[in-house]
């Protein structure tokens, strides 16, 4: 697929990248009866080049840097640094060139600092700024409003699913079979692309159904995730990417519609992941986040630059990982991988909480009850805070960060916060 490159403007004022000019062939490398070029026009007999003295005749202290009308070898040097980053005047590029056609030092000079400062220059993603989507429609449906509104709890699910889309569109057929390396807490599998895909699909058919939706995988299908994922796959082997891309995308396109359609009943149904079960409105939030962790293990996987949700779906993702947290720590106390509660807490009572901040534009501010998820948090019962950046929480809940790893800031209860970071990595699966 095609990359992005480095973008200069050069030629000092926005014209093409700077060029090395070839070096000039020495004089005894000239045909017989020819004259040697020269970069400003023919030398009058005598005069120097580069603006040195001519042979027997004394430097001119009083000259300056530029004798007879053109800079020195010196001032030449001097530019490269600017001419390398494409902010010199049109005449000093102009004049610099011309020097680099003559002076094989300085034409070695240019050759390394502007290998630097390709060095220098960040790699730029070929996919539109996500937030420019949610930017344009805005403003559309701000002069035109949608006679279908989408719901803002599946803004997150459509705009990861169409970026995904739109990944794919620059795909080439040998990509579709890349190796592709999903990581969750408990362990790791390699698929192919379309594999990946695959899976995302089947378990996108579990909210499909509870919408009302055939599922994709026709009756009788499989209800868990991991046996969903396993009949998914063998369906990719037997008819291809072409045909797995189009029920993906046409499946996305149809729960985006019914959830439009269903709304504001759809936000409470029931979605039963067998594992567990959610209303649509966070069953939807988690699959938008599952797109997004996905589609970044693909990019990934083919060396592509992907970026990471808009702010106001971020956000989503990251309260929903915050809100499943209290249940995750009672579900790892429980299997004894971590510590019991302090003290008993009655349902609706205030307990010990840790202060999660998450910061970001996606982020914000969560008390999590320790001892009990029936508990409430509160500010005045905080014996830990922990922070965290959003993109790195979330890739904490992905299982792409070790809990023991994460770049957290850490005050007051330890056991707290290491129950609270492994809790969070437990969120993740396949």
């Amino acid at each position: 697929m095609s990359r992005p490159g480095n973008r200069w403007s050069g030629g000092g004022r926005g014209g093409d990248v700077p060029r090395i000019p070839l070096p000039r062939p020495a004089a005894d490398d000239l045909p017989a009866g020819a004259d040697a070029p020269s970069a400003g026009g023919d030398p009058v007999d005598g005069a120097p080049v580069d603006g040195g003295p001519a042979d027997g005749e004394p430097p001119d202290a009083g000259s300056g840097p530029h004798r007879h009308g053109r800079p020195d070898h010196f001032t030449l040097k001097s530019l490269l640094g600017v001419w390398a980053l494409a902010v010199c005047s049109p005449e000093e590029t102009a004049a610099v060139e011309a020097h680099l056609a003559d002076c094989a030092a300085c034409a070695d000079e240019a050759v390394r600092l502007r290998e630097a400062v390709e060095l220098m220059h960040r790699e730029e993603t070929l996919d539109l700024d996500p937030l420019l989507r949610s930017r344009v429609l805005e403003e559309c449906l701000s002069r035109r409003p949608a006679a279908l509104p989408l719901p803002r709890w599946a803004a997150p699910y459509d705009a990861e699913t169409a970026r995904l889309d739109a990944l794919l569109g620059d795909m080439g057929d040998a990509e579709w079979n890349t190796p592709v390396r999903l990581r969750w807490a408990t362990g790791e599998r390699t698929l192919s692309l379309c594999g990946v895909l695959a899976h995302l699909g089947s378990v996108d058919g579990i909210v499909a159904t509870a919408l009302g939706l055939a599922d994709p995988l026709g009756p009788g299908a499989p209800r868990t995730m991991g046996d969903r994922t396993e009949a998914a796959i063998e369906r990719c082997r037997r008819h291809g990417p072409p045909f797995v891309r189009d029920r993906w995308r046409t499946q996305t396109r149809d729960i985006v519609r019914a959830v439009g359609l269903g709304a504001p009943e759809a936000a409470g149904l029931p979605v039963d992941f067998v594992e567990f079960r959610r209303p649509v409105r966070d069953a939807l939030v988690g699959r938008a986040f599952a797109c997004w962790i996905h589609a970044e293990d693909i990019a990934a996987a083919i060396d592509y630059p992907y970026e990471p949700p808009a702010p106001e779906h971020l956000a989503r993702m990251v309260d929903l990982a915050a809100r499943r947290l209290p249940v995750a720590l009672a579900d790892r106390r429980r299997a004894g991988l971590a510590a019991p509660p302090r003290r008993l807490t009655a349902a609706g009572s205030p307990g010990r909480t840790l202060h999660l901040e998450v910061e970001g534009r996606g982020g914000g501010d969560w008390y999590i009850p320790l001892d009990s998820p029936a508990a409430v948090g509160t500010p005045e019962r905080t014996v830990a805070r922990l922070a965290l950046e959003d993109t790195e929480f979330c890739h904490l809940a992905a299982g792409h960060v070790p809990p023991q790893e994460a770049a957290a800031g850490q005050e007051g209860d330890r056991e707290a916060i290491r129950d609270a970071l492994w809790a969070t990595a437990s969120l993740s699966r396949m």
